[in-house]
Protein backbone atom coordinates (compact mmCIF):
# COMPACT_ATOMS: atom_id res chain seq x y z
CA UNK A 1 0.00 0.00 0.00
CA UNK A 2 2.68 2.30 0.43
CA UNK A 3 4.38 1.30 -2.41
CA UNK A 4 0.70 2.16 -3.79
CA UNK A 5 0.88 5.86 -2.27
CA UNK A 6 4.48 6.56 -3.47
CA UNK A 7 3.40 6.06 -7.01
CA UNK A 8 0.28 8.29 -7.22
CA UNK A 9 2.14 11.01 -5.62
CA UNK A 10 5.17 10.91 -8.05
CA UNK A 11 2.54 10.50 -10.70
CA UNK A 12 0.38 13.57 -9.45
CA UNK A 13 3.63 15.97 -9.49
CA UNK A 14 4.14 14.60 -12.97
CA UNK A 15 0.71 15.43 -13.95
CA UNK A 16 0.92 18.96 -12.27
CA UNK A 17 4.53 19.54 -13.72
CA UNK A 18 6.18 19.51 -10.53
CA UNK A 19 9.34 17.71 -9.93
CA UNK A 20 10.14 15.41 -7.20
CA UNK A 21 13.66 17.46 -6.00
CA UNK A 22 11.86 20.18 -5.91
CA UNK A 23 10.65 19.36 -2.53
CA UNK A 24 14.74 19.64 -1.33
CA UNK A 25 15.30 22.91 -3.78
CA UNK A 26 13.72 25.11 -0.87
CA UNK A 27 15.97 23.42 1.83
CA UNK A 28 19.07 24.40 -0.40
CA UNK A 29 17.76 27.89 -0.56
CA UNK A 30 17.47 28.04 3.33
CA UNK A 31 20.67 26.83 3.49
CA UNK A 32 21.93 29.53 1.25
CA UNK A 33 20.10 32.14 3.27
CA UNK A 34 21.74 31.10 6.63
CA UNK A 35 24.92 32.35 6.28
CA UNK A 36 24.07 35.30 4.71
CA UNK A 37 21.96 36.33 8.28
CA UNK A 38 24.92 34.74 10.25
CA UNK A 39 27.19 37.54 8.44
CA UNK A 40 24.95 40.10 9.11
CA UNK A 41 24.58 39.55 12.78
CA UNK A 42 28.38 39.07 12.68
CA UNK A 43 28.60 42.36 10.73
CA UNK A 44 26.00 44.17 13.08
CA UNK A 45 27.87 42.43 16.44
CA UNK A 46 31.59 44.12 14.78
CA UNK A 47 29.63 47.41 14.62
CA UNK A 48 28.37 47.44 18.26
CA UNK A 49 32.00 46.15 19.80
CA UNK A 50 33.35 49.12 19.49
CA UNK A 51 30.79 51.23 20.59
CA UNK A 52 30.98 49.20 23.92
CA UNK A 53 34.43 49.66 23.56
CA UNK A 54 33.95 53.63 23.64
CA UNK A 55 31.53 53.85 26.29
CA UNK A 56 34.20 51.06 28.67
CA UNK A 57 37.10 53.77 27.88
CA UNK A 58 34.89 56.50 28.88
CA UNK A 59 33.78 54.81 32.38
CA UNK A 60 36.90 54.64 33.47
CA UNK A 61 37.95 58.09 32.70
CA UNK A 62 34.40 59.18 35.09
CA UNK A 63 35.46 56.89 37.82
CA UNK A 64 39.20 58.67 38.23
CA UNK A 65 37.91 62.22 39.00
CA UNK A 66 36.76 61.18 42.25
CA UNK A 67 39.53 59.17 43.06
CA UNK A 68 41.78 62.20 42.19
CA UNK A 69 39.34 64.30 44.68
CA UNK A 70 40.18 61.79 47.39
CA UNK A 71 43.50 62.10 46.33
CA UNK A 72 43.31 65.45 47.54
CA UNK A 73 45.31 64.62 50.98
CA UNK A 74 48.58 64.52 51.10
CA UNK A 75 50.28 61.29 50.60
CA UNK A 76 52.85 59.54 53.01
CA UNK A 77 56.08 59.02 51.26
CA UNK A 78 57.66 55.25 50.98
CA UNK A 79 61.18 54.75 51.08
CA UNK A 80 62.28 51.93 50.00
CA UNK A 81 65.49 49.13 49.49
CA UNK A 82 65.92 45.87 49.01
CA UNK A 83 68.77 43.47 48.62
CA UNK A 84 68.91 40.68 46.27
CA UNK A 85 70.76 37.19 46.41
CA UNK A 86 71.17 37.31 49.98
CA UNK A 87 72.84 33.64 50.88
CA UNK A 88 69.87 32.66 53.21
CA UNK A 89 67.04 30.24 53.01
CA UNK A 90 63.81 32.69 52.32
CA UNK A 91 62.23 30.53 55.49
CA UNK A 92 65.06 31.37 57.65
CA UNK A 93 64.66 35.33 56.33
CA UNK A 94 60.97 35.38 56.80
CA UNK A 95 61.24 34.18 60.62
CA UNK A 96 63.17 37.34 61.51
CA UNK A 97 61.32 39.23 59.27
CA UNK A 98 57.68 38.45 60.73
CA UNK A 99 59.21 40.09 63.78
CA UNK A 100 60.21 43.31 62.55
CA UNK A 101 57.20 44.03 60.22
CA UNK A 102 55.40 47.03 61.59
CA UNK A 103 57.84 48.29 64.68
CA UNK A 104 59.35 51.66 64.69
CA UNK A 105 63.03 52.07 63.02
CA UNK A 106 64.29 52.15 67.12
CA UNK A 107 62.58 48.86 68.09
CA UNK A 108 63.68 47.02 65.22
CA UNK A 109 67.42 47.87 65.01
CA UNK A 110 67.44 47.02 68.91
CA UNK A 111 65.75 43.46 68.15
CA UNK A 112 68.10 42.60 65.58
CA UNK A 113 71.13 44.09 67.33
CA UNK A 114 70.44 40.98 69.67
CA UNK A 115 69.14 37.91 67.90
CA UNK A 116 70.72 35.21 67.76
CA UNK A 117 70.03 34.30 64.22
CA UNK A 118 71.93 34.78 60.79
CA UNK A 119 69.12 36.74 58.96
CA UNK A 120 69.44 39.44 61.48
CA UNK A 121 72.55 40.92 60.64
CA UNK A 122 71.26 41.12 57.00
CA UNK A 123 67.88 42.57 57.60
CA UNK A 124 69.65 45.48 60.12
CA UNK A 125 71.79 46.55 57.29
CA UNK A 126 68.72 46.96 54.73
CA UNK A 127 66.73 48.77 57.55
CA UNK A 128 69.59 50.99 57.70
CA UNK A 129 70.14 51.70 54.05
CA UNK A 130 66.31 52.31 53.74
CA UNK A 131 67.11 54.80 56.53
CA UNK A 132 69.31 56.16 54.73
CA UNK A 133 67.50 56.46 51.67
CA UNK A 134 65.15 58.61 53.43
CA UNK A 135 67.41 61.19 55.02
CA UNK A 136 69.81 61.86 51.39
CA UNK A 137 66.74 61.20 48.98
CA UNK A 138 63.61 62.64 50.64
CA UNK A 139 64.81 64.46 53.04
CA UNK A 140 63.12 62.81 55.71
CA UNK A 141 64.29 62.28 59.57
CA UNK A 142 65.23 58.47 59.70
CA UNK A 143 64.71 57.81 63.57
CA UNK A 144 61.16 58.82 63.22
CA UNK A 145 60.19 55.75 60.70
CA UNK A 146 58.49 52.75 61.60
CA UNK A 147 58.96 49.58 59.08
CA UNK A 148 55.40 49.63 56.88
CA UNK A 149 56.11 46.24 54.73
CA UNK A 150 59.02 43.85 54.56
CA UNK A 151 58.88 40.79 51.95
CA UNK A 152 61.14 37.93 51.58
CA UNK A 153 60.84 36.11 48.29
CA UNK A 154 63.00 33.08 47.08
CA UNK A 155 65.86 33.84 44.80
CA UNK A 156 67.74 31.39 42.56
CA UNK A 157 68.66 28.08 44.27
CA UNK A 158 72.62 27.50 43.75
CA UNK A 159 72.77 23.14 43.09
CA UNK A 160 75.88 21.48 44.45
CA UNK A 161 76.29 17.67 45.29
CA UNK A 162 78.12 16.17 48.17
CA UNK A 163 79.89 12.84 47.78
CA UNK A 164 78.16 9.93 50.13
CA UNK A 165 79.11 6.21 50.48
CA UNK A 166 78.98 3.63 47.84
CA UNK A 167 79.80 6.42 45.19
CA UNK A 168 76.47 7.89 45.56
CA UNK A 169 75.75 11.63 45.24
CA UNK A 170 73.44 13.86 46.98
CA UNK A 171 72.19 17.12 46.02
CA UNK A 172 72.71 20.28 48.12
CA UNK A 173 70.60 23.19 47.37
CA UNK A 174 72.07 26.03 48.60
CA UNK A 175 68.92 28.48 48.74
CA UNK A 176 69.23 32.64 47.98
CA UNK A 177 66.19 35.39 49.32
CA UNK A 178 65.54 38.82 48.09
CA UNK A 179 64.62 41.19 50.78
CA UNK A 180 62.32 44.36 50.21
CA UNK A 181 62.20 46.67 52.82
CA UNK A 182 59.51 49.99 52.80
CA UNK A 183 59.32 52.48 55.65
CA UNK A 184 57.07 55.16 56.10
CA UNK A 185 57.03 58.36 58.26
CA UNK A 186 55.78 57.79 62.01
CA UNK A 187 52.29 59.56 62.25
CA UNK A 188 52.16 61.97 65.10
Amino acid sequence: MADEKKETKKAAAKASGEKAPAKKAPKKAAAKKEPAKKAAKKAAGKEKAPAKKAAKAKEPAKKAAPKAAAKAEPEVPVVRASARFVRIAPRKARLVADQVRGLHIEKARALLQFSPRGAAHDIQKLIDSAAANAENNHDLVADEMRVSAITVDEGPTLKRFRPRAQGRATPIHKRTSHIAVALTPVED
